[in-house]
């Protein structure tokens, strides 16, 4: 059994960064949410408000809903980014701020209460995790022909 040892290039440092902004980004997001809550008057522990109990529900909910939704795909542009960088360093770390800047605007627009205007510039979040995806295709092919 061969075994393949991994080193990491310097440039994989730039990935690093994009994720560590995500998360900073995420941290904002959150902030919004709370915002949102003062703002509409929705209390913890309540995920969505109720349009029978809240004229503003929608409002309040689509800011909820663009920051539940940037969570649900977290996981998956973390692994992606991660493995992924791994051998594609600089086409990943240029992939993660197309995702970024993408989310950024998926969620602005999402939080004007019109979700349709989430997907204006946020739908290009999509196609950067699958060129992710294909980064980490390439990343694990490498591994088992090497």
């Amino acid at each position: 059994m061969g075994g393949v040892e991994l080193v990491l290039s310097k440039e994989y440092g730039y990935v690093v960064l994009v994720l560590v902004f995500y998360c900073f980004f995420n941290l904002w997001m959150g902030f919004q949410v709370a915002k949102a809550r003062k703002k509409y008057k929705v209390d913890y522990p309540t995920l969505y408000a109720s349009e029978s109990e809240n004229k503003d529900a929608k409002l309040f909910n689509c800011v909820q809903r663009g920051h539940q939704n940037s969570l649900e795909h977290m996981p998956v542009y973390f692994i992606l980014m991660i493995l992924g960088g791994m051998r594609h360093p600089c086409i990943c770390t240029g992939l993660g701020v197309v995702y970024l800047v993408s989310r950024y605007f998926y969620f602005t627009g999402y939080s004007t209460g019109d979700p349709t205007k989430r997907l204006s510039i946020g739908k290009f979040a999509f196609l950067a995790l699958f060129a992710l995806l294909i980064c980490t295709i390439s990343f694990g092919v490498n591994l088992l022909i090497a």
